[in-house]
């Protein structure tokens, strides 16, 4: 087995407990299949994750990247901030079309860091990285767009985390697509209240 740098074989590791989490569900994913999954040997799996409490954050923390990355390279000013705030909530809502098993893991990881004795601040580290990733957002929006916010942008990050949060839960469990289109109309227009650029563009 080819020798790779520490930090390249944890993603790696991490990519392969993504994978056999949202198909095995987080209970019955263990080192060993995860192992399995990057094709690593036990050993090298230790040495990368010296408890399990690490890799569930490892795994909390990229799936949360995924869903950012995909949202920044999206989030850029365009003729309206209507139109900007739309094509942001888009990316987003298009990562949950065809990512749902990442998604509905997000959900499990919450309930099992809870109900997990010594796993609680997990749960509430994976809910402080939603909205410290919607300041970030939301900082390089305003300073592109020289944006002034109705709210404190701290609050306006903890609601979109929480409202973005609601509807993932609510696609997940209901399915039908062709409601969503409105209701991300809807959350964009009212997101786009709270949100206004000095020359009234939108």
């Amino acid at each position: 087995m080819a020798r790779m740098p520490s930090a390249e074989r944890r993603r790696q590791l991490t990519e392969a407990a993504i994978r056999a989490m949202a198909r095995d569900g987080v209970a019955r994913t263990t080192t060993r299949s995860i192992a399995a999954e990057a094709g690593v040997s036990l050993s090298v799996f230790h040495y990368c994750f010296d408890s399990k409490q690490a890799l569930v954050e490892a795994v909390i923390t990229t799936l949360t990247d995924h869903s950012v990355t995909v949202v920044k390279q999206a989030l850029r000013p365009r003729a309206t901030l209507v139109e900007t705030v739309r094509a942001g909530f888009q990316a987003y809502w298009d990562h949950v079309r065809s990512h749902p098993d990442e998604h509905m893991l997000t959900y499990e990881l919450t309930q099992y860091a809870l109900r997990e004795p010594g796993f609680e601040h997990l749960a509430r580290r994976q809910y402080e990285l939603y909205g410290a990733a919607y300041a970030e957002l939301i900082d390089g929006l305003r300073r592109t767009m020289d944006l002034q916010l109705a709210v404190p942008a701290t609050v306006l990050a903890r609601y979109l985390a929480a409202m973005t949060d609601g509807l993932t839960l609510n696609y997940l469990v209901l399915g039908d697509e062709s409601a969503w289109t409105d209701i991300l109309d809807t959350v964009t227009t009212h997101i786009a209240g709270l949100v206004h650029d000095d020359v009234r563009r939108a």
